[in-house]
C-alpha cells in the first residue's frame, strides 16, 4: 500500500556497530543522568514532537531540574513516592526525569482508573505527593479526589491516605481550581532558582509500575534505573536504532511498552517520540507523514486499525505519504489471522517485529530480530533479545533468559515442550512493592520468576506462547487451552476479538465461554460462531457459551491484554442471570 519507496536503512550490523562505539562498556546510570548525557551531546535536537510544538533534550533536562527544584521544596524527599496521573504530553516526560532527580520513585497510573482503583494506587504505594490532570475524556479526577479524600486541596490526604501530603494538579482544561490548590505551572514556576541535588545511586528504585495483569489485582513492580536503562538500550540495541530514530506511538508512557520502548530508548541515538494522547487510527497516519517517523510502537489491533485506515485513505485518492516508515514493532497480544501478510503487503516497512514482556521483566524480553525471516514473527514471540554491552555476560549477553517447566513438579520440560514460561536475569523486578507473601509467590526457590504463561522454546531458543497457565480448564476431563478456540473464532471473517474463559459446568465441570467483538460494520450470531468453531475444532474445545460484545466492554491491560479473571466473572455472572449465546 505504501505509495513511495521507503527511506533505505544502514545494516543492521552497522547501526549495532554505532551504538557499541558510544557504549563500549556499560556505565550504570540514573534516569535523569541518561537525561543529562544526551542533552549534551544533542542540546539542539527534539526529543518530544507534538504537532504543536517540539521540545529539544535541552528544553527536557532544563524543565525537569526546575521542577525537581519545586519538589524538594515542596517536601518530597530520596526514597518518597510521588504518584502521577499524566497522559503522553511533554510535561509527562519531564516530570518523570524530575522524580529522578530528586531520588524518589515514580508511581504512574493508569490515567483510565476509576475512583476506586485510584484510591487503591495512592493508599498501596504510600505516595506522598500526587501530580493529576484535572479531567481527561469523560473521568473527572477531582472529582474522584472529593470522594475519596474530602477537603484534599486543604489537608491532602487527611486520615484515609496519611502519607499523601500534597496534591498538584496539571491543568488540561483550564479548571478553577479548589483554593489551596496549586497547578503544576504554579509549582513550577516557583522554583528555587538554585537548589542542592541529592546523590542518587543507579540501583536505587526509579519506578512502581502498578500492574493488574491478566489474573489479579493491582501489584507495584519495583524497578531500578539501572535495570530500566539496560532494558532501553537493548531495546536500541536490538532492533537496530539509527541515529536520530523517530518513534510514534499512543500507547500510554506509564506502562512500561511506550516508556521503556520508546522514550527511554530514543535517548541512546539522540531521536525522538512522537507520543499521542489517546489513539486515533488516522492521526497516526498524520504523525507518521507530517513528522516523518521512522518507528511505529502499537499492539496487533492497533496495527490493523492504522492499515485500514490507510486503506480508506487510498480509496479516497489521497493516502498518507508513509516512506519514513521503515521499523514496527507489533507486540502486546495475539495478532488477528492475516495482519502479518496486510502488514508485509500494505505497509511497506523494511524491518517487522513482534515480542514478548510484562512490567516484571522491566519490558519486552523476547523479540524477533529485524533481519528474521517472515515465518519468524508469524509463528514465534522472538528470542532473547540481544543487549550488547547492557547484556550480562553469564546469560550469554541477555538481560532475561527463559525455560519451559512442568507447572506440577517444576522440572524444565526441555525443548519444544509446552510448559510454564519462567524468566531469570537482571532485567527481573527484585518484587512488588510492600507485598513479601506476593513475591514470594511469584519466584521459585532457585529464583526464577513465574510468568504465568504457558509456552514452548524451540532449538533456536524461539518462545512461542501459547495463553495463560490459569486460563487453561478441563472440560470433561480433557485440557483446554483458551488460545485454539480463539484462534479459530478469530479466522471467521466477521470476528475482530475473541477472548475465551472457563465458567463452571454442572455436566462437563468446566466449560468454554467466548466473548466475541464483531468487526466493523459485520454482523454474526452465536449460532454461527458455535458451528464455525464445531467444524475446525475437537467437541471439547468448543465453547459452549458466546457473548457477542463491543469492543468497549473488554477490561485490558495497559498493553492491551484481556483481563481475562474479569471476563470469567463477568461470564459468570451472566450465566446467574439466564443471559447466553
Amino acid at each position: 500500500m505504501s505509495t513511495t519507496t521507503p527511506l533505505r536503512l544502514p545494516p543492521l550490523a552497522q547501526r549495532r556497530a554505532a551504538l557499541e562505539s558510544r557504549h563500549p562498556t556499560w556505565v550504570p546510570r540514573t534516569l535523569h543522568g541518561s537525561l543529562d548525557e544526551a542533552a549534551r551531546l544533542w542540546p539542539d535536537r527534539p526529543y518530544v514532537i507534538t504537532d504543536w510544538a517540539d521540545w529539544t533534550y535541552a528544553d527536557i533536562r532544563d524543565r525537569s531540574i526546575r521542577l525537581a527544584a519545586a519538589l524538594i521544596a515542596s517536601g518530597v524527599r530520596p526514597g518518597e513516592h510521588v504518584a502521577v496521573v499524566m497522559a503522553n504530553c511533554p510535561e509527562f516526560v519531564a516530570v518523570k526525569y524530575a522524580i529522578s532527580r530528586v531520588g524518589a520513585a515514580a508511581v504512574p497510573v493508569n490515567f483510565l482508573n476509576r475512583r476506586d482503583e485510584l484510591a487503591h494506587v495512592l493508599a498501596d504505594s504510600q505516595a506522598a505527593l500526587l501530580i493529576v490532570m484535572d479531567q481527561h475524556r469523560d473521568l473527572d479526577y477531582l472529582g474522584m479526589l472529593d470522594e475519596i479524600i474530602p477537603d484534599w486541596p486543604r489537608h491532602g490526604g487527611g486520615t484515609r491516605l496519611p502519607n499523601l501530603r500534597e496534591v498538584v494538579v496539571f491543568d488540561t482544561h483550564g479548571t478553577l481550581l479548589p483554593s489551596g490548590t496549586r497547578s503544576l505551572a504554579e509549582v513550577e514556576a516557583a522554583a528555587p532558582a538554585a537548589m542542592m541535588m541529592p546523590i542518587v545511586g543507579p540501583e536505587s528504585v526509579a519506578d512502581l509500575i502498578y500492574t493488574s495483569g491478566t489474573t489479579g489485582g493491582p501489584k507495584g513492580v519495583l524497578l531500578t534505573h539501572d535495570m530500566l536503562l539496560r532494558t532501553a538500550y537493548a531495546a536500541a540495541y536490538a532492533r537496530g536504532f539509527q541515529d536520530g530514530r523517530r518513534i510514534h506511538f499512543a500507547l500510554p508512557m506509564y506502562h512500561v511498552f511506550g516508556y521503556v520502548e520508546g522514550m527511554l530508548p530514543v535517548t541512546f541515538v539522540g531521536g525522538a517520540i512522537i507520543p499521542h494522547v489517546a489513539f486515533d487510527p488516522q492521526a497516526s497516519l498524520d504523525a507518521i507523514e507530517n513528522h516523518r517517523a521512522n518507528d511505529m510502537l502499537a499492539i496487533p489491533l492497533m496495527t490493523r486499525a492504522v492499515l485500514d485506515a490507510q486503506l480508506e485513505r487510498v480509496a479516497a485518492g489521497h493516502p498518507a505519504e508513509l516512506s519514513s516508515l521503515t521499523s514496527l514493532l507489533s507486540s502486546g497480544t495475539a495478532s488477528p489471522p492475516g495482519l502479518w501478510d496486510r502488514i508485509d503487503t500494505e505497509l511497506g516497512c523494511r524491518e517487522i517485529t513482534t515480542g514478548y514482556g510484562m512490567s516484571e521483566t522491566t519490558a519486552s524480553t523476547t523479540v524477533t530480530r529485524p533481519d528474521d525471516p517472515p515465518a519468524r514473527r508469524r509463528g514465534t514471540n522472538g528470542r532473547p533479545r540481544d543487549a550488547g554491552a547492557a547484556g550480562d555476560p553469564r546469560l550469554g549477553g541477555r538481560l532475561v533468559v527463559h525455560r519451559c517447566v512442568d507447572p506440577r513438579t517444576g522440572l524444565d520440560v526441555g525443548r519444544s515442550a509446552i510448559g510454564e514460561l519462567q524468566a531469570f536475569g537482571p532485567g527481573v523486578t527484585p518484587g512488588y512493592w510492600n507485598k513479601p507473601e506476593a513475591t514470594a509467590a511469584a519466584f521459585t526457590a532457585d529464583g526464577w520468576l513465574r510468568t504465568g504463561d504457558l509456552a514452548s522454546i524451540d532449538d533456536d531458543e524461539y518462545v512461542v506462547l501459547l495463553g495463560r497457565a490459569n486460563d487453561c480448564y478441563r472440560c470433561g476431563g480433557e485440557q483446554v487451552v483458551p488460545k485454539d478456540a480463539e484462534d479459530v473464532l478469530l479466522s471467521h471473517p466477521a470476528v475482530a476479538q475473541a477472548h475465551v474463559v472457563p465458567v463452571a459446568d454442572p455436566r462437563m465441570g468446566e466449560a468454554g465461554a467466548a466473548f466475541v467483538v464483531a468487526r466493523p460494520g459485520l454482523e454474526v450470531s452465536a449460532d454461527e460462531l458455535g458451528a464455525w468453531a464445531a467444524q475446525r475444532l475437537a467437541r471439547f474445545k468448543v465453547p459452549r457459551h458466546f457473548f457477542l460484545v463491543e469492543a468497549g466492554e473488554i477490561p485490558l491491560t495497559a498493553s492491551g491484554r484481556p483481563r481475562k479473571f474479569l471476563l470469567a466473572q463477568q461470564a459468570e455472572s451472566l450465566l446467574q442471570k439466564g443471559v447466553s449465546g
